[in-house]
Order: C-alpha cells, then sequence, then structure tokens
C-alpha cells in the first residue's frame, strides 16, 4: 500500500500503550497521522509515545471516567485543531473463570463499565467535535467473542455483542452528519496482553510461546496466523478515504473462523457396514 493513506490526519488511539493499540498507532504515523495515545497506563504510554516519535503525544485516559475521555478529546483538538479519527479500542477480558450460575455481578459491571461504557463515552465526545465538522471516522474494537458465543467468559463475551450493536446504532444518526462509524472483530492475538493474561490466569504455568503454539493451532484459514499488524491494516483500511462509504459494519478479521461449525461426523463408515 501506498504510504500517506492518512496524510495530515489526527486520531486518538484508547489503549494504544501497548498490544493492537499501539501498534495500530505505528501504522497510522506510517501512514501520515498524528495519534494521541491515551491510556491508563502511564509509563509504558509515554514510553509508546516516545518510541513512536514526534507524531505520536500520550495523555493519561482511564475511559470508566468519562471527563478522562472527554479530555483526550480536548487535548487532541488543542494539540492539533481537530480530530479526525477517533479509535475506541480499550477493553479488559475480565476474570477468565466465569460460569452464568456463579456469575460475579461486580466482575460483569467492571467489565462493562471498561469495555462498552467507555465505548460509547468515546463515541460520545467524538461526536461532539466531529459534528459541527460534518466530517470524521470512529472505530470500536469489538471480537470475534461478539459474533459467537462459548468462545470467552460471560461479561466479556457480552460486552463485545454489545459493541456491534452500538456502531449500529450510532451509524443510523452519525451518517446524517457526514460521519462513519465501524468496528472490527479480530481473532485472539497471543501477543496480547488480553489474551496472555487470560490463558495465564487459566493456567499459572502457560509461557507466551506456549500460548501462542494453542493459539494459532486453532485458526482456520491454512498457512496465516493472526498478528497485530493486520488488525492494524483493518483499522488503518476503515479510517482512509479507502472507505469513504463504510459505514455501520464489523470488519472480521478472523480467517473464516466465525464462518463454519463442523459438524463432528468422524465416523461416517459406520454407516457403510
Amino acid at each position: 500500500a501506498e504510504a500517506g493513506r492518512l496524510a495530515g490526519k489526527v486520531a486518538l488511539i484508547t489503549g494504544a500503550a501497548r498490544g493492537i493499540g499501539k501498534t495500530t498507532a505505528k501504522e497510522f504515523i506510517k501512514h501520515g497521522a498524528k495519534v494521541v495515545i491515551a491510556d491508563i497506563q502511564q509509563e509504558i504510554g509515554l514510553r509508546t509515545a516516545k518510541e513512536l516519535g514526534l507524531n505520536a503525544t500520550f495523555i493519561h485516559c482511564d475511559v470508566t471516567q468519562e471527563h478522562h475521555i472527554s479530555d483526550a478529546v480536548d487535548f487532541a483538538v488543542s494539540e492539533h485543531g481537530r480530530l479526525d479519527v477517533m479509535y475506541n479500542n480499550a477493553g479488559i477480558p475480565g476474570s477468565a473463570i466465569s460460569s452464568i450460575a456463579n456469575l460475579d455481578m461486580g466482575e460483569f459491571d467492571r467489565v462493562m463499565r471498561v469495555n462498552v461504557r467507555g465505548v460509547i463515552a468515546g463515541i460520545k465526545h467524538a461526536a461532539r467535535v466531529m459534528v459541527p465538522r460534518k466530517t470524521g471516522c470512529i472505530l470500536c474494537t469489538s471480537s470475534i467473542c461478539g459474533i459467537a458465543g462459548g468462545l470467552a467468559p460471560h461479561p466479556y463475551t457480552v460486552s463485545k455483542f454489545a459493541i456491534i450493536g452500538i456502531i449500529k446504532s450510532a451509524s443510523s444518526e452519525l451518517c446524517k452528519h457526514g460521519i462513519r462509524i465501524n468496528c472490527i472483530s479480530p481473532f485472539a492475538v497471543p501477543t496480547t496482553s488480553l489474551v496472555l493474561d487470560s490463558m495465564t490466569e487459566l493456567f499459572p504455568a502457560a509461557t507466551a510461546d506456549g500460548v501462542a503454539k494453542i493459539i494459532y493451532s486453532t485458526g482456520e484459514l491454512e498457512g496465516a496466523i493472526c498478528e497485530e499488524e493486520d488488525i492494524a491494516r483493518a483499522a488503518l483500511y476503515l479510517a482512509s478515504d479507502d472507505a469513504k462509504y463504510v459505514s455501520g459494519h464489523n470488519l472480521v478479521v478472523d480467517g473464516g473462523f466465525t464462518s463454519s461449525k463442523r459438524l463432528g461426523l468422524s465416523n461416517l463408515d459406520q454407516l457403510q457396514q
């Protein structure tokens, strides 16, 4: 792809101190954007901004605090004059141990505060500065867990199903103001803290390499694995003018994983007996 697909654009990415958010920030900057990294992890966030160079700045942001999100949006506008792209990427997995019969409602609320309420607040405050300009792009991170049940604990699954509904609902209003909103549903990316933390909670002796091997083995697309860069490039597409008529869409990046469920017919030969 040619460089400069986001030339002159200003982007704010939550949860961008590391993982998919950081990789996306790097990709956006490579294509000409100025990026504000908003994250609760102050030290790592500052280090990431320094690593990514002069076109990256950091602001501390806890997405459960609406005024933090509002301040981050205002910071982007005051630093760069406007906000073109808002990527609501911050999220937590919650506890990996979850049964509906003994669900910890406090834990459920905690996950929803970050993964759902934080995203809605991000959309709200992005819209606040984008609507007057009649242009803008809002992105959100969902998951394959928002498409199929049984892939993650209940709170996380519910939160990611909600994201897809949120972007459909918001798109119906924001399109009238020239603003596009979409989400991305990635396959599990084992290099992210979200996946690693969940796996090591369930299996304390698990290593990063061991987790990666298991996750990669569950993929459906032969000869390829899902990496952070794949999600970053999906975000780049949606944020760029290449996707100027795409809104209300859930871009699934899963190598076909959620497209099929095979019947366990391993004993078909018995029918011939």
